[in-house]
């Protein structure tokens, strides 16, 4: 009777030797993620710089604070006459605008645009009183009283009409004074004491351009906004969010309600205080989100790199123990490149067409040539059919952890207990010592 010849080091432990290797390799293929994860960000900031420069000379991301009363008047300091501003806002405004988007291209990129057509801005003006702010109303220069709405870029503003207690204003560019806006219109407003016993409407119609981004400021005392557009992927942003909203396949509603005991400034206030309100701070309103710009998913993808590296060596190493075929380690480093290679894929093509089916494509081409090299392999088509369909789950598994956002670690956790379970069921019965004996031949 034969015996087996004694193995020596190599034979007996190249089980460890390639399970160190593979460790070895998985942490080396994320070099390649990082530098691909750089290239996304290089990306990234090129999309902001083209973003930046349509801006530019479209009209930039549009904030409208407004309307409201900017009043001079004087105080004695040190015995020399100061001249101050006293800020008026209306008791009530109510906005409501449609939002028409359009898509402009530079270069391979697209930036989402909108104009207003219109935004109505009405409201009044009552139940004004200075008990609240101390100041001498013989100081007060009403006939110099200027009425103002800040809009960010006056670049945008293409028509204007603009009423006040039904007759027209004509109004002209800038602003008297910068505490509450840096920019927008203005027009002088003669006005008298009795304003402040009196009731005055208002009325302002927009046409305004912009880009991304549509803000307000909640300067009634009540405030009501009511925006729509045939955009079906915003983002309500700001201090606020929307009483209510609907999004629908092509388009958005939003109605937002405030009140100035939601705010942080008051009706009337004087630059005199020691207070400072920062009434910029209480902006909001919508954000045309791009469906085009895909940097953010493949990011999120290529934080899941060594999971799929890490899961993929793992099947071929136990289907390499299984079917008792060797797998080399070059090929092992070719399955890792194709691994790598599936996210400069996505990377490339997402910025083309859209991310689902970039990310459709990129897998699909990935799992085909895997699943082709797995069959040349083993040479067994049913291996291949059932890596395939592992490798199939595996990216639908990582597609929907992307789109998640909020609930991927919970998701994530529990599939990674599921595939660690699976692995500890198909290797409980292996004998990981005996494995490469060969039986005595008689």
């Amino acid at each position: 009777m034969d015996t087996q010849p004694a193995l020596n080091f190599w034979q007996r432990n190249k089980l460890v030797i390639k399970s160190f290797f593979i460790g070895f390799l998985v942490l080396a293929l994320l070099i390649p993620t990082f530098l691909i994860m750089y290239l996304v960000n290089e990306r990234k900031e090129r999309k902001q710089e083209v973003t930046k420069e349509i801006s530019n000379k479209w009209s930039a991301a549009q904030i409208i604070t407004g309307p409201f009363l900017i009043v001079p008047y004087t105080e004695m300091e040190s015995n020399v006459q100061v001249k101050k501003y006293l800020y008026i806002l209306p008791e009530v405004l109510d906005i409501n605008g449609n939002i028409e988007p359009e898509i402009r291209y530079r270069s391979i990129y697209k930036v989402p645009v909108y104009t207003t057509r219109p935004l109505l801005l009405k409201g009044k003006f009552s139940k004004n009183s200075l008990n609240t702010i101390n100041i001498n109303p013989a100081l007060i220069r009403w006939n110099e009283a200027r009425l103002c709405i800040g809009i960010t870029d006056l670049k945008g503003l293409k028509e204007q009409n603009i009423k006040w207690n039904g007759q027209p204003l004509a109004m002209e560019a800038g602003m008297p004074e910068s505490s509450i806006a840096e920019q927008g219109i203005n027009t002088l407003l003669p006005l008298d004491s009795s304003f402040l016993t009196g009731e005055y409407d208002f009325s302002v119609q927009l046409n305004l351009q912009g880009s991304e981004q549509l803000y307000f400021t909640p300067m009634g005392s009540t405030t009501s906004v009511h925006l729509s557009s045939k955009w079906n992927n915003p983002a309500f942003d700001g201090k606020y969010l929307p009483d209510t909203e609907k999004v629908g396949k092509n388009s958005f509603e939003a109605d937002w309600k405030i009140s100035q005991f939601n705010r942080d400034f008051p009706k009337i206030f004087a630059n005199n205080s020691n207070v400072k309100y920062s009434v910029a701070a209480s902006a909001f309103g919508v954000v045309l989100l791009s469906p085009f710009d895909a940097y953010a998913q493949t990011m999120r993808s290529l934080k899941y790199a060594i999971l799929v590296i890490a899961l993929t060596f793992f099947a071929y190493f136990f289907t390499e123990i299984f079917q008792r075929r060797p797998v080399h380690p070059l090929q092992y480093i070719l399955i890792g490149m194709a691994l790598v290679v599936f996210y400069t894929l996505l990377l490339s093509l997402s910025e083309y067409i859209l991310f689902p089916t970039a990310y459709l494509t990129a897998a699909s081409a990935t799992i085909i040539l895997l699943g082709w090299y797995t069959y040349s392999i083993f040479k067994k088509a049913s291996t291949a059919f059932i890596f395939t369909l592992l490798l199939s789950a595996l990216y639908t598994f990582i597609y929907v952890l992307i789109q998640m956002q909020d609930n991927a670690l919970l998701f994530g956790s529990i599939g990674l207990f599921v595939l660690l379970a699976l692995a500890m069921y198909l290797s409980r019965k292996i004998d990981w010592y005996g494995i490469d004996r060969k039986p005595a031949e008689t």
